[in-house]
């Protein structure tokens, strides 16, 4: 992977990026999605944030080396203390768990004021991001699923809006778990990914029948045989 071609993960978050804007790329590792971005979809402006040192210096290198500090702005600092308020709009973050990036959401949300679309990856939980938009009047418009290496990813686009709406035609609980767009969809990835967790929590039912019923155990079984259920409901709803 380079500035040149992006991984199939980075692509998908490209894709959703509209030209012309002004961007903040969060953990930006190689700042490879700005560059790659300044050089094909025309952005006019990107910030490369990087917490950690190693990342940041790479970053610098990469961009001075494409000939594009003009455009790419990469700065040291934790989340969105990167970004002053009207600076960017258009935020990505790629790359790191789901409950994570809803921190950095959190903890910057002064600086959304001008952003009007977040494109983010997370690794796992999903979940936490799509409750985050709920409860933060951002309205999830796009979803992808794609298989990298062996891995499933997940990339989630959002814009301000009515957050309800992607779940006015299904269970709001199965929705925010599996994905609105994506329960509709189901890709292959998507019956993959599943298919495994459902496997995945029914052998941890199978340990905690015979670990013996404590309160403990008895609440932690009955959610996982709660969310088999719902999972099971959506997949089998494909199939029908």
């Amino acid at each position: 992977m380079n500035t040149d071609k992006l991984s199939i993960r980075l692509a998908t978050v490209a894709k959703y990026v509209p030209a012309g804007s002004r961007i903040a790329d969060i953990g930006s590792d190689h700042a490879y999605l700005p560059c790659y971005l300044a050089k094909t979809t025309g952005i006019s402006f990107a910030i490369a944030g990087e917490v950690a040192v190693g990342p940041y210096h790479s970053a610098e290198r990469n961009v001075q080396s494409e000939g594009l500090s003009s455009i790419i702005s990469v700065r040291m600092g934790d989340g969105l203390e990167v970004i002053q308020p009207g600076e960017v709009d258009c935020i990505t973050i790629a790359g790191m768990g789901g409950s994570l990036i809803t921190s950095i959401l959190e903890n910057g949300k002064e600086k959304l004021g001008s952003v009007k679309r977040l494109v983010l990856q997370p690794n796992i939980s999903a979940i936490s991001i799509r409750k985050w938009f709920l409860e933060n009047n951002w309205e999830l418009i796009a979803e992808e699923i794609m298989e990298e290496d062996g891995k499933i990813y997940e990339v989630l686009v959002a814009e301000k809006g009515n957050s309800f709406k992607p779940y006015e035609d299904q269970l709001l609980e199965s929705g925010l778990l599996l994905g609105p767009f994506l329960s509709q969809n189901q890709e292959p990835a998507f019956q993959k990914k599943w298919n495994m967790e459902i496997k995945n929590w029914k052998r941890i039912v199978d340990q905690l029948e015979s670990a013996g019923a404590t309160a403990e155990t008895v609440e932690k079984k009955q959610e996982l045989l709660n969310k088999i259920r719902l999972v099971e409901e959506v997949l089998k709803l494909e199939e029908s």
